[in-house]
């Protein structure tokens, strides 16, 4: 199999960040944090964190003052792939960088008594002894990762966030943190934003302890998160309403569908205006700011490839099932075969009564031989592409040459494409179907760019990142799709929120 590896340099580079106050003339206090553009010699403690998140939450994890208006955490952008910003605990308060993750639900910061990682002495560690509010828990816990662990214990105390004191929040204080994310990181810890069905230990997620203090007015938290490489504001996250400054137009609102993650039920992704087929029946989709990129099926993730000319890995497995089965499949096709039984009938996979698995009576050598795995996720992609091109009415030869392309636009293991930057402007809009509304990236908005002494790498927006069936197909809407939408997260009404950012 050939593959196409994007050179980065492995140092990392430290970014300086300098606070600047001042307050604002609607009362509310803001803080301005500088920030760097993107470089492409710390693309790779970027993408080791992305790795990590996208293992902790799908792959790896085990997880089982009176009121106010509105909270503004002012947000740092951590070279375009992660935001974060500064929380107080203890009191007095001690001061932590954390990242605001949807994605997970629990609040965690090194402790002082984490002796034997080296992750806990690179970064702030909480001191018990030294906060007046401190009250001992001691509950142990443990969350394993993809590449690593994070261990501690639970403690309560109060945490400072934006202008808010939510008293006695339970959290864990991490004594080992063996993944090499949080050495390389520039954040302490993480403060969750999911919901509680997801939390370790049972801890609320801060915004259900602000709602059960009654600090905030509305049950609401939201995001803005500023892509503009030369602005020196990262971005916002509002407690308890939104900035109007901040989107244009009104929300369009969608109900979570299951509480976790923010979970909502998503419609087709459009490649200039035309349907990509495979999410034309929905798919479920999860609103994410712990994750830097757009991940989703493959299927999907090749034609965008294909369509934008990125450059992945080239298939041989994929290229022949095509040479191998293309013009069956498109018989099968033609004689109003269902697509999912498609790839049985040729033998490539067997269907379970409502997809098509692996064939699981080969034995383990001639599964290695064959690698039945990939021949049947290969033709399964193959149907959905081929269905495309017959809809089009398009001819046998096209069709196949078609699908062959697509196989040279599969991404690399790591998720990663490069396009060419001065194909930028002649590349597609793309567009999620939401609410059954267009929800339209550009190609300035899906590419992320790399600068390192003067050159310019670019980066599709695009990973894949496959969950299969129940909780698949699933799309993870991460920073590059709520950089273009600022987003609210409605806790009071279990819903979602998406207007363009201002």
């Amino acid at each position: 199999m050939g593959q196409k590896h994007l050179v980065l340099l492995t140092c990392f580079w430290v970014l300086s960040c300098a606070l600047l106050l001042h307050a604002s003339s609607d009362g509310l206090q803001r803080i301005n944090l500088n920030k760097k553009r993107l470089n492409k010699n710390a693309w790779t403690a970027a993408k080791v964190a992305r790795q990590e998140n996208h293992l902790r939450r799908f792959g790896g994890s085990q997880q089982s003052l009176g009121a106010s208006s509105d909270d503004i955490v002012p947000l740092d952008n951590y070279l375009d792939t992660m935001y974060f910003g500064e929380i107080g605990i203890g009191t007095p308060a001690q001061n932590f960088s954390v990242i605001f993750d949807t994605g997970s639900s629990n609040l965690w910061v090194p402790s002082s008594k984490c002796y034997f990682s080296i992750a806990c002495y690179l970064h702030h560690r909480y001191k018990s002894a030294k906060s007046r509010t401190y009250k001992k828990n001691g509950e142990t816990c443990t969350i394993t990762y993809g590449s690593g662990q994070i261990a501690g214990f639970f403690s309560e105390d109060n945490v400072l966030v934006g202008d808010l004191v939510v008293k006695n929040q339970k959290f864990i204080e991490t004594t080992r943190e063996t993944s090499p994310t949080f050495i390389i990181g520039k954040f302490d810890g993480i403060l969750g934003l999911g919901y509680p069905e997801i939390s370790v230990g049972g801890a609320p997620p801060i915004w259900q302890s602000m709602k059960e203090q009654k600090l905030i007015a509305k049950d609401v938290f939201s995001f803005w998160l500023n892509r503009d490489p030369d602005a020196s504001a990262g971005g916002e996250l509002v407690f308890g309403g939104v900035d109007p400054k901040h989107y244009k137009g009104s929300h369009t609102y969608v109900p979570v569908t299951r509480k976790g993650y923010w979970q909502f039920d998503m419609g087709d992704l459009l490649i200039g205006g035309h349907s990509t087929g495979y999410c034309a029946g929905g798919c479920a989709a999860i609103v994410d700011s712990g994750t830097s990129l757009l991940a989703g099926p493959t299927t999907i993730v090749a034609q965008v490839n294909h369509a934008i000319g990125a450059e992945g890995i080239i298939s041989t497995e994929c290229k022949e099932v095509v040479r191998e089965y293309g013009e069956m499949i498109i018989q099968l096709l033609i004689a109003e075969t269902s697509p999912q039984k498609v790839c049985t009938q040729i033998g490539l996979c067997v269907f379970d009564g409502t997809h098509s698995v692996s064939n699981p009576i080969e034995s383990v050598v001639e599964k290695q031989k064959r690698g039945s795995d990939l021949f049947c996720t290969a033709c399964e992609m193959a149907v959905v592409w081929i269905q495309n091109q017959l809809r089009e009415n398009k001819t046998k030869e096209l069709i196949l040459n078609y699908a062959n392309q697509l196989c040279e636009r599969l991404p690399s293991p790591n998720g990663e494409s490069t396009v060419d930057c001065h194909q930028i402007s002649k590349m597609p809009n793309l567009a999620f179907t939401i609410a059954n509304k267009t929800f339209t990236l550009t190609p300035e908005q899906y590419i992320v760019k790399l600068e390192q002494a003067g050159q310019t790498i670019c980066i599709s927006g695009f990973m894949a990142f496959d969950i299969p069936p129940p909780r698949g197909p699933l799309w993870i809407l991460g920073d590059v799709f709520m950089g273009a939408y600022h987003t609210v997260f409605d806790f009071g009404e279990n819903r979602i929120g998406f207007a363009k950012s201002a």
